[in-house]
């Protein structure tokens, strides 16, 4: 069953593999993902090319394709399967476990970010309490 994941997400995990890359344009590429970022744009290494019509090819030892040229992607299945275990891997996992943000509740210290009101000021009782007495 195919679930919603993020492109960047299946990008990123695509790195290393072949994949097909068809732009608005009609023409194709295939080659293996190098990288790609925040705007989908694309580089690709051992890279063939075919036109629009599919009666010529080009080989090139690698491509940058920009990401609003793109119409579709085609990732081989076994990148899917890879994407939906690392899901339901973290989906796994119960709330707040991971997290290493805060200390805890049990000391009735600091509960946030910020340094607080000030302490009222305690005669003979200096630096004991918070705030800069």
């Amino acid at each position: 069953m195919l679930e919603k994941m993020l492109p960047l997400s299946l990008l990123k995990t695509a790195q290393g593999h072949p994949m097909l890359v068809e732009l608005k344009n009609g023409e194709t590429y295939n080659g293996h993902l190098v990288n790609c970022d925040t705007w989908m744009n694309i580089h690709l290494r051992e890279v063939i090319c075919t036109s629009k019509d599919g009666d010529r090819f080009w080989r090139m030892p690698e491509c940058y394709i920009r990401g609003n040229t793109i119409k579709y992607l085609r990732v081989p299945d076994e990148v899917i399967d890879k994407v939906q275990e690392e899901k339901t891997r973290t989906d796994r996992k119960p709330p707040g476990v991971g997290r290493g943000r805060g200390r805890g509740m049990d000391d009735g210290g600091a509960r946030g970010r910020g340094r607080g009101a000030p302490m009222a000021k305690m005669s003979g009782n200096r630096g004991a309490g918070r705030g800069r007495g």
